[in-house]
């Protein structure tokens, strides 16, 4: 390809409304360009690396057995009612009708869709176990789409889905896919670790999210020193501390913590450490019998964090996570939100794995302004539940036992679900056993954000320069800079015989064969990625040799003009 015919959209500064390298790199570099908000454009440049992406995951999904086709994003809403989360999945679906009035949605995943077909076109056990998968766009109305196509509205995913007799053959298809997983982000050049995940709206029971390590990934990922442990941090397990508590001292007393609204500001105002603070939350648990929201109080250690997810998990507790209004609390506690506390609560309360272990601490008083010190439980609050329900954090011990749980930010890519059968019981969709009985397919999800992975790989790949592409999904290859061709018949006459030579021999290669000066060209070349740079100058042709350029490294070496292509080709090799 010649770039005097060819749509290289780059730019010269940095635009502004990129907050990440990904963003600003494939704004920069022409790879993709925004229609609307979280909306985006994608040109030749980003086509030919998502083209390259797509291959990949068809070959690996192709290995595993499984069976392409292509699903409508546009999807009937009562389908979605049959499985019963046209209304659950929340305003991230856009609904809509068209001129008669019928429902539909723009499909933020196919789960409903592609169980529809299963119940439809598969009649025997005999013809499982099967796996279909497409790869196509989805929509999701995100409240607040950024960072470009890490978090846009509308994305390109693959999404898999697998329909078996048994919970135990599933597991067969989802170790395939967990497998085909590792060699697609493998092949694509990314620094990934498969982690336990929550199984979110999509719902199931098992499920592993693949996140790229990346400082600016949007989840955090808690893996352990001593062993293989990794998991988001919405499932990672905060192991109960293996130490006593301490003796209860003296009975409680109140003390006044005037403009103390949070558990920092109380523990420098009682010259305490934020340690020997309760933190207490309140948040909706089930409807009474009126259904009006009860109320529910949380506890944890002062510096520590609720993880919602575990907490939902827990029966009784509203799903999502709901946090009680100022004026909910005021109406049932009498007190402000920044000096609630177990003593006296009049609702349920469940209490932190590290929390019960706190002895003669502080806590609010249920009265604006004041807490209470050397609180204890039991002797002071005697009906409790106690849960694993803080974030892990830094230097806490592995949940298997082995090692110490370490940090880190991740994007994820990809993640496999074991669904069971939530969606093949809610809308009927049966084959016969070998008895003649109507059993429920048991089902497995897989998906990987495609276009979320291209932005990982941006984020692990690159320099001040710009895009450095895995080779295996480069826009090109090779890219040829001539430099001032119209002014030199010799540099045109060498740059053209090492295009079509390059070309013949099957290399996919950018000829620069704009009039431009050589700062801007080698800077494009950069910019864009392209592993392998061949720079041909009056200067260099004089000694009988051409500049080459590994884009990764920096690395800088000549190669003689008469053996040019047998050299590249050799580099491409490697």
């Amino acid at each position: 390809m010649r770039t005097s015919q060819y749509l290289l959209s780059t730019l010269k500064e940095d635009p502004k409304e990129a907050a990440v390298e990904s963003h600003r790199l494939m704004l920069r570099a022409g790879i993709i360009r925004q229609i609307a908000s979280g909306i985006y454009t994608w040109l030749p440049t980003g086509m030919r690396v998502l083209s390259k992406v797509n291959q990949i995951v068809r070959e690996e999904m192709d290995k595993t057995g499984a069976l392409e086709i292509a699903m409508p994003m546009v999807q009937p809403a009562d389908l979605w009612r049959e499985s019963g989360r046209y209304v659950k999945y929340g305003p991230e679906l856009c609904r809509f009708k068209d001129r008669k009035q019928n429902e539909f949605a723009l499909g933020p995943t196919h789960e409903e869709v592609v169980t529809d077909i299963a119940r439809r076109e598969i009649k025997s056990a005999r013809q499982l176990p099967m796996c279909l998968y497409q790869i196509q766009n989805k929509f999701r109305d995100e409240i607040r789409p950024r960072f470009g196509v890490m978090r846009g509205r509308e994305f390109l995913m693959k999404d898999a889905y697998s329909f078996d007799t048994s919970v135990e053959g599933t597991m067969v298809t989802y170790q395939k896919m967990y497998d085909a997983y590792s060699r697609v982000f493998t092949r694509m050049g990314l620094e990934f670790r498969p982690v336990e995940a929550d199984t979110g709206s999509i719902g199931g029971n098992h499920s592993h999210e693949f996140q790229a390590l990346a400082d600016v990934g949007e989840d955090t990922i808690a893996w352990s020193d001593g062993s293989n442990y990794a998991a988001n941090i919405e499932m990672a397990e905060a192991v109960a501390p293996s130490y006593d508590r301490e003796a209860p001292g003296e009975a409680y007393s109140e003390a006044e913590t005037p403009k103390c609204h949070t558990v920092d500001e109380a523990a420098n105002y009682l010259h305490m450490d934020a340690n020997k603070v309760l933190k207490s939350l309140i948040v909706h648990g089930e409807k009474d019998e009126n259904g009006k929201n009860t109320l529910v109080m949380i506890c944890l250690c002062g510096n520590q964090t609720l993880n919602e997810v575990k907490a939902v998990h827990i029966p009784g507790i509203a799903d999502p996570l709901e946090m009680a209004t100022e004026e909910e609390i005021g109406e049932f506690t009498g007190a402000h939100t920044g000096s609630l506390g177990p003593v006296g609560f009049k609702g349920r309360i469940l209490v932190d794995r590290t929390a019960d272990k706190m002895s003669n601490f502080a806590c609010g008083a249920n009265k604006t302004g004041y807490h209470l010190i050397n609180v204890n439980w039991d002797r002071d609050v005697p009906n409790y539940e106690v849960f694993d329900l803080r974030n892990v954090e830094e230097g806490d011990p592995s949940p298997d036992g082995k090692g110490t749980l370490h940090l880190r930010n991740g994007i994820e890519v990809g993640q496999v679900f074991m669904l069971g059968t939530k969606y093949s019981e809610a809308m009927k969709a049966t084959v016969k056993d070998e008895n003649g009985k109507d059993i429920p397919m048991v089902m497995g999800c897989y998906g990987i954000g495609v276009t979320r992975a291209i932005a990982a790989v941006i984020e692990q790949h690159h320099d001040d320069r710009g895009i450095i592409w895995p080779e295996n999904i480069a826009p090109f290859k090779v890219a040829i800079v001539a430099i001032k061709p119209t002014k030199s018949e010799q540099v045109k006459a060498v740059a053209e015989k090492l295009y079509e030579d390059l070309q013949n021999a099957g290399v996919e290669v950018l000829y620069d064969d704009r009039d431009e000066r050589p700062g801007v060209m080698f800077a494009d070349m950069e910019l864009i990625g392209i592993p392998h740079i061949i720079t041909i100058g009056e200067k260099s042709l004089k000694d009988g040799v051409i500049e080459y350029k590994l884009r990764k490294t920096q690395e800088k070496s000549t190669i003689a003009v008469d053996n040019a292509l047998n050299e590249i080709l050799a580099k491409l090799e490697k």
